[in-house]
């Protein structure tokens, strides 16, 4: 769905709006804050507003944690950027799957049809909180586990998990599959039905934040792939698993 003009002059608005915030408030770097306002304003114009408003969620989410026990984390030397800022790499791995899922669907509706979109929207945006969740709020538990070989490691090691991460892994990507379905219904968004987004959002949202760490644990620590590119391929695998719950489910008939 492509918005008429008049609305899509208030989408952009709002976005370019969030996204000046988010740079006086410290959240992203303004390089990152002018990104997030590209591709904010693209979700918006093509996909509408319960796509936008599920990536300002994200944005909101990701901030909060961030900046929760960040004297801690900066203790620890763990902390996102020097204050807890986020830049272009972050924005870019996390905001182009859901880019392009809105692009194909608008481009290739008989590809990605609505209903489709949503469902993988909400595992894309599910996992990126969950994976989120896990990493800035797990890391305060103190300790942490290798996820391959169960050996401790320091917390905030790539591939490291703790009873506390997995915890808020599996509130991150619940949260954002519940708001999803509620605001997909509040919109009239075509979409499958209420429990097949949650149940599908949350699952692909969680098993795509263990295989981030997996993939941190065994490509990332070896210099193979950086911090954007584990996300980003992450988040790949959150769409396959979720297209795999849904279809399984018969969640997209």
């Amino acid at each position: 769905m492509v918005l008429s003009l008049i609305p899509a002059v208030v989408g952009v608005a709002v976005t370019a709006v969030l996204a000046v915030a988010s740079v006086l408030s410290g959240a992203l770097t303004a390089s990152a804050g002018a990104v997030a306002a590209l591709f904010g304003a693209f979700v918006v114009i093509l996909g509408g507003f319960p796509f936008l408003g599920l990536l300002v969620l994200f944005v909101v989410a990701s901030v909060l944690a961030t900046r929760y026990g960040f004297d801690e984390k900066h203790r620890q030397h763990v902390q996102e950027g020097r204050g807890g800022e986020r830049g272009v790499s972050n924005v870019v791995a996390h905001a182009t799957v859901p880019a392009a899922l809105v692009a194909t669907a608008t481009i290739a509706p008989s590809l990605l049809p609505a209903p489709a979109l949503a469902a993988l929207y909400t595992a894309a945006l599910a996992f990126g909180t969950s994976d989120t969740f896990a990493s800035e709020l797990g890391v305060l538990s103190g300790r942490a586990r290798s996820i391959l070989t169960w050996r401790p490691v320091t917390p905030g090691t790539n591939g490291g998990v703790s009873g506390m991460g997995e915890l808020w892994a599996f509130v991150g990507a619940l949260s954002m599959s519940l708001v999803a379905a509620a605001l997909f219904l509040l919109f009239g968004t075509p979409a499958p039905v209420a429990a097949a987004i949650v149940g599908g959002g949350a699952a692909a949202g969680f098993l795509g934040c263990q295989v981030d760490s997996v993939l941190g644990e065994t490509l990332e620590n070896r210099g193979y792939l950086g911090k954007g590119s584990t996300n980003f391929l992450a988040m790949v695998a959150s769409l396959a698993i979720g297209a795999l719950f849904l279809g399984v489910s018969g969640g997209l008939l």
